[in-house]
């Protein structure tokens, strides 16, 4: 396992982000990718050990522009990002 918190796209971002070519939008997304890995990190002071169930897929709203679907895995220390939406407005 990991020694420290961080994010990704799962499977990969070919995957979950493939073909959305707003680049500032992605950006967004992967901003607050980085506040949630924060916040997992400081709620999961050592998540490796954890032995809870892991919390369940949850939305976040970027902007009007869209939204996208992640998941914490306190083993892993990861949050995973499942899903991304953008609705170009």
């Amino acid at each position: 396992m990991a020694d420290a918190w961080s994010w990704e796209y799962d499977p990969d971002p070919a995957y979950v982000i493939g073909g959305i070519d707003d680049l500032a939008f992605v950006a967004m997304v992967e901003e607050r990718a980085d506040e949630l890995v924060r916040a997992a990190a400081a709620l999961y002071l050592d998540g490796a050990k954890y032995t809870g169930p892991s919390p369940r897929m949850q939305e976040e709203t970027v902007d009007a522009s869209g939204m996208f679907v992640y998941q914490v895995i306190p083993r892993h220390q990861r949050v995973y990002i499942r899903q991304v939406t953008f609705l170009g407005l």
